[in-house]
């Protein structure tokens, strides 16, 4: 009887997570988009396995800090954006938002680049894979529901394992990757900064977080699944480190010992096919394609989220266009401009790219300081304001940070 009672208890249980699945597992997956790809494919094209350890770092900093997003999003029924104006002000959030809203438009124009990159990998001009790509994205969204969109998300997420067998077939050394893991050679040269910043900045990216928050809100969780939310988070954070690892590991037992150097995740998938065969080539490709489309969706939506949200406009995937204007115009608007900017000749993609995931590191550690400004108020987070290991973890987060970046502004300077 009590054997029957555990079953019917496990299955109940679940159920609900299976109910609550998504957010945490979609915002995880996202972040494995065009631009970290790209980051991760040369980070692991130029120094190998030496910069695995960064990974470890950050997923713990960015389970405790999905969590947190989770935890406001449904004790306060608010998105982080409206939080932010709330208790800092509309000065502060307008110039927090302009850095945003410019990283997020290079961070988008990066994902149709991904997908002009891995189609002309394969054959495909990006003339006809980039406007293809926009109209099924815009269609998606605007057209579409947050259930149904988020079943796509959700097989998408699942398509980027793929990059799993990828690494495999390069045949990497186990060994030499557990001593870089545990006896990591270490660096500090401006290049390596840039390098460790981009990785941060991909790993933990800004619009994570509000995107984190407002999908919590538009599921509709509750404290009473918190729980399970909490259980999404964690499984979503060890996806995206599970195949940002691989994809680093592809690069460096395939490109690195060999010499190869790379500029962007296309050239990954080229030099991947003498070096570990055209099957790796292929699904290292198509898995470029897959996170690129996937995050060109995503990636506006955030963008249009926390904008609408923090000055008061209605938003989300749900609403009809006549209930949020604003919110469709501007998802509009960013996926325009950002295919525009691909299909000019000449465009400085690989610049955008590198530059986009920096803007980000740089702008991590505003968006966290005010996130934990928050957490901690109980008149806005009651009984559950963060507890002292969140604010361990989160406070040492945004010093390191703010400390990396200062090194990186240093040496911006005396480079010159």
């Amino acid at each position: 009887m009590l054997k029957k009672t555990n079953a019917k208890s496990i299955f109940a249980g679940l159920l609900v997570f299976l109910s609550v699945l998504g957010p945490g597992i979609i915002t995880g997956s996202v972040d494995n988009d065009a631009g970290g790809i790209t980051t991760y494919s040369v980070a692991g094209a130029t120094y190998g396995y030496d910069i695995l350890w960064t990974l470890v770092p950050a997923l713990l900093v960015l389970i405790v800090i999905q969590e947190m997003n989770a935890r406001m999003g449904i004790v306060t029924g608010k998105g982080l954006a409206d939080l932010i104006r709330e208790n800092a002000g509309v000065k502060v959030t307008f110039l927090i938002f302009v850095g945003l809203i410019l990283a997020d438009i290079g961070n988008t124009t990066t994902e149709f680049a991904g997908v002009a990159g891995s189609m002309q990998a394969l054959g495909v001009s990006k003339y006809v894979a980039v406007p293809l790509s926009a109209v099924a994205v815009w269609l998606l969204v605007v057209k579409g529901s947050y259930k149904s969109a988020e079943k796509v998300f959700l097989v998408f997420s699942l398509f980027l394992l793929s990059y799993i067998v990828s690494a495999l077939l390069g045949k990497p050394d186990w060994s030499a990757i557990g001593k870089a893991m545990i006896h990591p050679q270490e660096k500090f040269d401006f290049a390596y900064v840039v390098m460790v910043l981009g990785i941060v900045g991909t790993t933990i990216a800004p619009w994570m977080q509000f995107y984190m928050q407002s999908a919590v809100i538009e599921k509709g969780l509750t404290l009473e699944k918190y729980k399970y939310t909490v259980a999404d988070v964690v499984v979503g954070a060890f996806i995206t480190v599970v195949v940002a690892f691989f994809i680093i590991v592809a690069c460096a037992s395939t490109l690195h010992v060999n010499g190869v150097r790379i500029e962007e995740a296309k050239d990954a998938a080229v030099a991947l096919r003498p070096l570990a065969g055209k099957a790796a080539s292929i699904i290292f490709a198509a898995g470029l394609f897959v996170a690129s489309i996937f995050s060109a969706t995503i990636l506006p939506i955030a963008t249009a989220f926390y904008v609408c949200e923090a000055f008061g406009f209605e938003a989300g995937i749900d609403k009809k266009w006549k209930e949020a204007p604003q919110f469709y115009w501007l998802f509009t608007i960013i996926v325009i401009v950002s295919v525009f900017i691909i299909l000019l000749p000449g465009a400085p993609l690989i610049q955008i790219t590198i530059w986009s995931q920096v803007i980000n590191g740089i702008l991590l550690p505003v968006v966290l300081i005010s996130m934990l400004l928050i957490i901690n108020k109980k008149e806005v987070m009651g009984a559950y304001v963060n507890k002292p290991l969140g604010n361990l973890i989160g406070w040492a987060t945004a010093a390191v940070l703010l400390c990396m970046n200062a090194v990186f502004l240093g040496m911006s300077i005396f480079a010159r």
